[in-house]
Order: structure tokens, then C-alpha cells, then sequence
């Protein structure tokens, strides 16, 4: 669709949202941070890599270039905390996972930039996201939004110890059929590694956002733990990052993902 926001369409009631994988910073904005290297640390590392097997499925997928660190397309518009009393990051981040500071003194955005930024990446991103949503829900009846994530195992300032493998979101209940719930769980169960619903990740704004299974719009947030398909140098500050993706290291969790999309595209 443009250089920064790609939509690649497939049949099937599954559309597959990737806000996070992006690592492009445009040039006036690098021009201010500490450091570009340190805008990037808290990338979705590679997890279109890791689903790209859904698109065989007839899956949607909806992608953003853009970092999170120039507009977190998956925060509340208006600002509002997804995690009251936690901490966390916003619409346009100042610090990283770790508390760090992105930007130099007094460069940080100011309440017009962000308008400005929501405008370029935020508004279009979900634009797309929705006519997607709308398509499928109008050619099926119903729609599955499955938002892919991951993160760092390790992040004391966020949650404590080592995060679960994989972290199932929908705001406690409210965002998908409760079988959908099950289902996912259920596959990955049906593995080694670990499992959490609604934990320190309950889903984003956009779970939050679409998720209307009274209306057969479910929406349902996957946050994986970066070790279950990388060899991810576990600590605060992980060195070298990223290490780059490998299918075989990854093949144990993209099979239970495979199973966890096969779910999703089941009848409810």
C-alpha cells in the first residue's frame, strides 16, 4: 500500500496484525535520539519471519514498517495507559522496556508532533487494519484479529523473572468467544514450553480496540517470550541483539503456532 504500511490479502476469516516488527526511524527523528541502535532494542524481533506460514492458510497479514519508538500503533490514541500502575511505554515512547532514555535533552515530542505522527502512521496503519476486519467479517459472518507480539524474557523493570513462553491476551475474557480462548490455550498446551492467559499481557489497544464477540469480531493478543524462537541472550541488556532468526531454532514454536493459527480458523 506505501512504502512504510504493507497489506497482503488472503480469503480465509484470520487477519493477522504485525505492529511491532517495523525498524525504520525517518531521518529527522534519528537526527534526536541517544541512539538508533537503542530506538530499535524493543522490536518484535522477526516474528513476521515466524508467522509467515499463515499466509499458506489464507490468512491476512497487516504490517507497519515504522519502529514502535517513532508511534506505538498498538497504545491509546489519546494517551490513556493500557497498564494503570505498571510500567510501560507510550504512544510515542521516551524511554525503552529497560527505562532507558530514547532521545537527547529537550528533544523528546511535543503534544504536536504526536498529533502529527498519529496522522502520518497511526490513523492509516489502523485504516487498513479495519477495512481488513470489515472485508472478512462481511464475506464470513466472523473474523479472527490475531495480534503477534514478543519480548525480551527477561525485563525487571516490566515483570519479574523469566516471562512465560507464550502469554495469551483478551482482556480477561472480553475480547473473543471464550472457545477461542480455550483453543489457543489448549495448543499450546499440547507443548514443552509455558503458558499464561491474561497475565503481565492482557492485550493491547488493538485487542481491546476491535475484539466485539457479541458481533463475531474476536480478537485475541499472542506476546511471545523472544527465547522460545531465538537464542536470546538472556538479561536486562542482551548483547549482541538481535541475533539474527533461524528457522531450525524456531521450528519447536512454529509448530504450536501452526497449531494455535489452525484454531483461530476453526468455526466457532
Amino acid at each position: 500500500m506505501t512504502d512504510w504500511l504493507s497489506v497482503s490479502r488472503g480469503d480465509a476469516p484470520l487477519v493477522l496484525a504485525f505492529p511491532h516488527t517495523g525498524t525504520d526511524i525517518p531521518v529527522d527523528i534519528e537526527a534526536r535520539l541517544v541512539s538508533p541502535d537503542l530506538a530499535r532494542k524493543d522490536a518484535d524481533w522477526w516474528v513476521d519471519k515466524l508467522y509467515a506460514f499463515a499466509a499458506d492458510r489464507g490468512a491476512t497479514m497487516v504490517r507497519t514498517s515504522i519502529s514502535r519508538s517513532v508511534i506505538d500503533v498498538n497504545r491509546d490514541p489519546w494517551g490513556a495507559s493500557l497498564y494503570p500502575g505498571q510500567a510501560t511505554t507510550g504512544l510515542c515512547p521516551v524511554t525503552t522496556f529497560d527505562g532507558e532514555p530514547l532521545y537527547r535533552d529537550g528533544e523528546e515530542p511535543d503534544e504536536a508532533e504526536i498529533d502529527t505522527r498519529k496522522a502520518r502512521w497511526f490513523a492509516p496503519y489502523h485504516d487498513a487494519l479495519a477495512a481488513e476486519i470489515d472485508r472478512l467479517h462481511k464475506a464470513h459472518g466472523r473474523v479472527v484479529l490475531y495480534d503477534c507480539h514478543s519480548i525480551r524474557s527477561v525485563i525487571p523493570r516490566l515483570f519479574d523473572g523469566a516471562l512465560p513462553h507464550f502469554n495469551i491476551g483478551t482482556y480477561n475474557g472480553t475480547t473473543c468467544a471464550p472457545e477461542l480462548e480455550e483453543r489457543v490455550a489448549a495448543a499450546c498446551d499440547a507443548s514443552a514450553f509455558t503458558r499464561v492467559v491474561n497475565g503481565r499481557f492482557k492485550g493491547g489497544w488493538t485487542t481491546r480496540h476491535y475484539g466485539a464477540p457479541d458481533h463475531d469480531i474476536h480478537a485475541i493478543q499472542m506476546e511471545l517470550a523472544c527465547r522460545g524462537y531465538l537464542d536470546e541472550p538472556i538479561g536486562a541488556d542482551p548483547e549482541p541483539w538481535p541475533v539474527p532468526f533461524d528457522p531450525e531454532y524456531a521450528r519447536p514454536m512454529t509448530a504450536i503456532l501452526t497449531r494455535v493459527i489452525q484454531a483461530c480458523l476453526e468455526p466457532l
